[in-house]
């Protein structure tokens, strides 16, 4: 024990400690997917940042389980950034910084019942604005984002109809605090189990308010998958082979056939041949095909990835930009101070453009179609506002084909399911080389995922409902109530920091006693 304690004071061995403690969280995701270790995953990482000798090291705990947390979940774009990761991961492994000196703030020494209580409101509200500010789109997006990892749990999805991934996370993170205050604080265990029966009370509360989507319509998507295709001419081949499989479609009473991101790799303007190959299966099919096109635009300059509605008669008008790239990618952010990196890894060599704004299409008899290419199926808003918009159903186009071996398809695949859940519209992700997933209205699996073994084309029932869920009509409220419980958090520190001061420093010497001389006499 001794050995364990002198060897968490080393400064070195510590951080790697806080580094695999904040990895640990990485298990709840897919592909091993044990969502119910995230509930006790931040355990060891709590622990340790709270037993920190000083506010400055339970700060570089936090950082360090910040870069541990970072390098796990993103651990498949090792070999497309090389080393490159382990720096994106100490700069944003800072934004945890201020969340390890809050635990150590509130959960120090022997904490009061009232702090250890407040514990359980301002960390998960700390951890919720970590994950605001490395969702933004330049700093990679909200991929791993905690509450995530509940991706197939009934309830956590119906909660996420009400407060989206954010509520999801807000809770994840307060059942760790409770279980951590539960282990190590035995003072204030009676606020822990008052915390965990009033965080189960309002969860079961707004599970059982929160209304169900009715189902009122069904329609049949077909989903065509063409696997990995290698050599020169991919390109071609690939268009081949998904021309291949959509002709199988004919005669099964498809509404709709979605191919993936890149699946075609040529301006459909500048290739018309093309797009009368996909007009005549939109014919054979009696289907309209959403393709999607990564090629350099006739009518702009650039390159842009498009979705793309083909229908009987050809091109319908309806196009959809990508608006949210992968940073390094899809482009290099300053590109004329990080250019380098293209020299050691897979980055961009071109940026792409970006789209001006969101499109809902229309299609068949009167279906509406919300599409998201590839990276923007991860960010909550860009799904509810479709949803605002009309969209019956949701529609992402995707390529993993990079991460073939690894979790990246299972992760990506995963979002689908909260997308649904959040607006209460069914999802589609469809893939080139797997996973592609498809999620009823409240994020259940319909039907088994294609893998990343697989090239078919696989058609499924996909029932739509309508209505508006709590987060698409109030939105992301979560994160505002967390930063104003953040902003009463400072104006309280701010005001006891203010209260010492004006009482001032004990006094650090006793006063001496005068002694009171007698006079003296004259004549002595």
């Amino acid at each position: 024990m001794r050995m364990i304690d002198r060897w968490l004071t080393s400064p070195w061995p510590r951080s790697g400690a806080a580094a695999l403690a904040g990895a640990l969280p990485v298990l709840a995701f897919p592909a091993p997917s044990l969502w119910w270790f995230a509930y006790v995953a931040l355990g060891p990482w709590l622990l340790l940042a709270r037993t920190a000798p000083t506010g400055r090291r339970a700060a570089y705990d936090g950082w360090c389980g910040g870069f541990g947390f970072l390098v796990a979940v993103h651990h498949w774009l090792l070999p497309s950034l090389h080393m490159f990761i382990f720096l994106i991961a100490v700069l944003l492994g800072a934004l945890w910084a201020p969340w390890g000196w809050l635990v150590r703030r509130l959960l120090g020494g022997t904490p009061s019942p009232g702090r250890a209580a407040a514990a359980l409101l301002v960390l998960p509200s700390a951890w919720l604005g970590v994950e605001l500010v490395r969702s933004w789109q330049g700093l990679g997006g909200p991929w791993g984002m905690l509450g995530a990892s509940q991706w197939q749990v009934g309830p956590a999805l119906r909660l996420a109809s009400v407060g989206g991934v954010w509520l999801l996370s807000f809770l994840v993170v307060a059942v760790n605090v409770a279980a951590a205050v539960l282990v190590s604080v035995r003072a204030a265990r009676l606020p822990a189990v008052a915390s965990l029966v009033a965080t189960a009370a309002a969860a079961s509360a707004a599970w059982s308010w929160a209304p169900r989507p009715e189902v009122d319509g069904r329609v049949r998507v077909a989903v065509v998958q063409p696997g990995v295709v290698a050599g020169q001419d991919s390109g071609e081949k690939r268009f081949d082979r998904e021309e291949r499989l959509t002709r199988r479609l004919a005669g099964q009473d498809v509404d709709l056939v979605v191919w993936g991101e890149s699946s075609v790799g040529f301006d459909l303007d500048d290739r018309p041949d093309l797009a009368r190959r996909i007009a005549a299966l939109a014919r054979r099919t009696g289907a309209d095909v959403l393709v999607n096109v990564d090629a350099r635009r006739s009518d702009r300059p650039g390159i842009y990835k498009s979705s793309v509605l083909v229908g009987p008669d050809g091109l319908t008008g309806d196009r959809y930009d990508k608006m949210r790239l992968v940073p390094f990618g899809e482009y290099i952010p300053a590109r004329s101070v990080l250019g380098w990196v293209t020299s050691v890894g897979r980055a961009a060599g071109e940026d792409r453009r970006r789209g001006s704004g969101q499109t809902v299409m229309k299609v068949g008899h009167g279906l509406r179609i919300g599409p998201l290419v590839c990276f923007e199926t991860a960010f909550p808003d860009m799904s509810r506002h479709l949803a605002e918009n009309g969209a019956d159903l949701l529609l992402g186009q995707s390529s993993t084909s990079s991460f073939q071996h690894s979790w990246a398809p299972e992760q990506h695949a995963s979002l689908a399911a909260l997308r649904a859940a959040e607006t209460g519209r069914p999802m589609v992700h469809a893939t080139l080389t797997g996973v592609s997933a498809v999620y009823g209205p409240e994020g259940q699996r319909l039907g088994p995922w294609l893998g990343t073994g697989a090239d078919a084309a696989r058609v499924y029932d996909v029932p739509l409902a309508h209505g508006v869920t709590p987060y698409v009509r109030y939105g992301d409220w979560p994160m505002p109530a967390a930063l104003l419980v953040l902003a009463v958090l400072c104006v309280t520190e701010w005001a006891r920091a203010l209260r010492l001061r004006r009482s001032g420093p004990a006094p650090l010497v006793r006063p001496v006693r005068t002694v009171r001389e007698s006079p003296v006499r004259p004549g002595r």
